[in-house]
């Protein structure tokens, strides 16, 4: 292989899958698998910067340096990596946005982005042709989500986590119930039968807050409906995404469903 074709090779083959959350970022690199799950910090230590919080991207250029730190490094010196994005479903217009300008601190060739509750799906192996409700439980924010033919239809969220556990005005309980209602009033104004379908079929569980029996004991409890753990959940996301950035580089005309280059 010359160098030119090997230089080819390097920008068409190698890619980036990203879940950027407030409290975790996590990155999985095409031929290595998950390669990193660390704090989402500007800067480790004592001095660390939370460029992201809540779901938003509030310092998209220190996001951008936190990406060069923690993955410039771990790339081929010619590549141009396709970059894959788990984004938020509510408010995810801002944070694509933000993401876009961020992720260009390792010079992709293109940028895709992807719900997180159907990265979340993908990574379950879910049969998106029914409806499906996802219920992303993340440290400082949780998303509830109604997915029909794999089309987002409906989605709540409040900014509310694992992390505020450790509040004793918050705790589980809050946490557990607040869900509990945004799903009730999914029910209440949906005049089709999808939320009701997908409720039936059972919920997915994933984030961090999936593996807290203290919040999915409460929230089986008020909704009198199977809840459905994926597997490591708190990584569901990023496998989603990666699952995405296989497709991308085996079928190339699967990066149509989301424009390279702009947010979606």
């Amino acid at each position: 292989m010359t160098l030119l074709s090997h230089r080819s090779w390097l920008r068409q083959h190698h890619g980036i899958a990203l879940d950027m959350g407030s409290a975790r970022t996590r990155a999985w690199i095409s031929g290595r698998g998950l390669i990193l799950d660390v704090p989402t910090v500007t800067f480790p230590g004592a001095g660390a910067i939370h460029p992201i919080q809540r779901g938003t991207i509030i310092d998209a250029p220190g996001t951008a340096r936190m990406l060069q730190r923690l993955l410039a490094h771990r790339l081929p010196r010619f590549a141009r990596p396709l970059i894959v994005v788990a984004t938020p479903v509510l408010d995810g217009l801002a944070y694509r946005s933000q993401a876009h300008a961020a992720v260009q601190a390792l010079r992709p060739r293109s940028v895709l982005t992807i719900p997180t509750a159907r990265a979340i799906a993908h990574a379950a192996g879910s049969d998106l042709s029914r409806p499906l409700i996802v219920i992303d439980i993340g440290a400082h924010l949780t998303e509830v989500v109604l997915l029909a033919d794999g089309a987002v239809h409906d989605a709540r969220r409040t900014a509310l986590g694992t992390e505020d556990t450790r509040d004793r005005t918050t705790g589980p309980a809050r946490i557990g119930e607040a869900l509990a209602d945004m799903t009730a009033s999914m029910l209440r104004q949906d005049r089709t039968s999808l939320t009701t379908d997908a409720m039936a079929r059972g919920p997915l569980l994933a984030g961090g807050g999936a593996l807290h029996p203290d919040i999915t004991y409460r929230l089986a409890d008020r909704l009198h409906v199977p809840l459905r753990p994926v597997p490591a959940p708190h990584t569901a996301a990023v496998r989603g995404a990666a699952q995405l950035l296989k497709a991308a580089h085996t079928h190339p005309a699967t990066a149509h469903t989301h424009p390279p280059d702009r947010p979606r």
